[in-house]
């Protein structure tokens, strides 16, 4: 089965070898045999146009993208009123999960970068406020280039008529056209200029001269529900530049892809079917789940909300908080805000027990890819240290976070990526080579690809990382109790704190001021 596979979808670069080696004049003739058909990395197909009603010609190639999966790139040709449409389709199946890949292009090598775009694949680039929503269109095959002149056009093809007709929308669409010219790097005049007049020689001196071009470094992202979606590395996963998150579908993505009917269907659906259930069941298992948060674990699974407002946008929101027990460990609150509004999210992880006598110093070993599902809380007070690749998170950064040792790694990750996106001067690109070296250990570690060690220091004693043999001993673990220093309580706001005897004070200071 693999050996048929292989020859049903060779490696795109193969296929490439081969249309190579193919005549310019590739037509079919009637010498050719059926074996010499077989042999053609194109298959041909004669197919309807649907501008002008005459046979035209569509080429189907199946291929499959290294690290990524198989697909059929298909391309449509009419000789008799010049339409072309290309699209490319999945071969594959629809992943359990949906992708969000980021690519970080900060120099011109990064433009070639290939990207595979789905149907229902939105792309976002931040630093332009740009997105481009998924739409009904067949997917397509292309590059950061190429995506970028495609928007450029599609821009442009409409701005001599919204001049006259929306001044405001064509002054703003045009300074974001200059911008994105800024990345291509083309000049206007030598594109005026008839292609007749530009020999092969010159074509190649302006390409060797735009390499050389400053460009501004922007960010692209691919979000796709379905997963079908790609945007190529350099050299290995391990690309500093490279980014790879997937998540979960919510119930509305999975009903827009059509894997599950809608809630409206699926209720009809079941109104249809024998079995009934009364209103005063329905009542009842709504009381239940009230009572008990509907969980094993009684009144630690009942949730609490609050009312309040956006931070961002000001509308009301409600601010979800829960208590949650860890075992072998504390009781812990989690907060949870969402504003529906605009998007803004918050989560925080605050202990739900009294501040302990000592502080606490954490060290795990990381030997294999299975400690990073280990459940790590990292309190708002402690610090995160990785001492292989020099990673130093001082107290209070990122705040408080109940996650796993492979998230708190991504969004640290995440977090720092960010800052690879400077600018294009050349006394800044000793730092940022430096620090694109240090993003790629990053990704080695948080892969699991080399071990390191993890060093969670916490003062108030507040944070925790999954121990996978209690109530034994972990082998891979070390928890170092310490007693906290003058300044640390001073910083922590200890120092100040009294619980017991307040009330002769209290007196005392009444008596000094009467």
């Amino acid at each position: 089965m693999a050996e048929k596979k292989e020859e049903l979808f060779p490696a795109i670069g193969a296929l490439a070898e081969q249309a190579d080696k193919l005549p310019e004049n590739d037509a079919p003739t009637k010498e050719e045999t059926k074996e010499d058909e077989e042999e053609r990395p194109l298959q041909e197909i004669e197919s309807l146009c649907m501008k002008c009603g005459e046979q035209g010609i569509t080429r189907m190639m199946l291929t499959s993208i290294p690290y990524f999966r198989e697909v059929i790139v298909m391309s449509f040709r009419c000789d008799h009123c010049g339409t072309t449409n290309n699209e490319i389709q999945s071969a594959g199946t629809i992943r359990p999960e949906g992708t969000l890949y980021t690519a970080k292009i900060l120099a011109r090598s990064d433009l070639d970068r290939q990207i595979v775009r789905s149907p229902n694949c939105s792309i976002q680039i931040p630093e332009y406020e740009l997105t481009l929503p998924a739409t009904t269109a067949q997917g397509s095959l292309t590059t950061v280039e190429g995506l970028i002149r495609d928007v450029v056009a599609d821009l442009s093809g409409d701005q001599p008529l919204r001049k006259y007709q929306d001044p405001a929308t064509y002054e703003k669409l045009e300074a974001l056209i200059g911008r994105l010219k800024e990345i291509l790097g083309d000049d206007e005049e030598e594109e005026a200029e008839g292609d007749e007049t530009k020999t092969g020689e010159v074509q190649m001196s302006k390409l060797a001269s735009q390499k050389d071009l400053p460009m501004p470094a922007f960010t692209v992202k691919l979000d796709d529900p379905s997963g079908n979606s790609w945007i190529e590395f350099i050299g290995s996963m391990a690309d500093p530049k490279w980014n790879l998150r997937t998540y979960p579908r919510t119930l509305e993505q999975n009903v827009a892809l059509g894997l599950v009917a809608a809630p409206d269907e699926a209720k009809a659906g079941a109104s249809q079917g024998t079995a009934k259930i009364s209103l005063d069941d329905i009542g009842e298992d709504d009381e239940d789940s009230e009572a008990v948060g509907g969980g094993a674990e009684g009144s630690n699974e009942e949730i609490f909300v609050f009312h309040g407002t956006c931070s961002s946008c000001g509308h009301p929101l409600d601010t979800l908080m829960k208590k949650v027990n860890i075992p072998y460990f504390k009781d812990v609150l989690i907060m949870s805000t969402n504003c529906d509004r605009c998007g803004y999210r918050d989560n925080e992880v605050k202990s739900g027990a009294a501040i302990s006598e000592k502080g606490k110093k954490i060290t795990l070993k990381v030997e294999d890819k299975d400690d990073m599902s280990r459940d790590i809380l990292k309190s708002e007070t402690a610090g995160l240290t990785i001492p292989e690749i020099d990673l130093v998170l001082t107290h209070g950064t990122l705040g408080g976070r109940f996650t796993t040792l492979e998230g708190i790694l991504e969004q640290v990750y995440e977090e720092l990526s960010e800052k690879v996106v400077m600018g294009g001067d050349s006394s800044e690109e000793s730092e940022r080579t430096t620090f694109e070296t240090f993003l790629g250990k990053l990704k080695e570690v948080k892969s699991g690809d080399r071990p390191f060690t993890v060093i969670l220091d916490d003062p108030l004693a507040n944070s925790y990382i999954q121990n996978l043999y209690a109530p034994d001993p972990d082998p891979g673990m070390t928890v170092e109790l310490y007693e906290r220093t003058w300044d640390q309580n001073e910083s922590l706001g200890l120092n100040d704190m009294k619980v017991e005897g307040y009330e002769e004070d209290a007196k005392e200071e009444e008596k000094v001021k009467s």
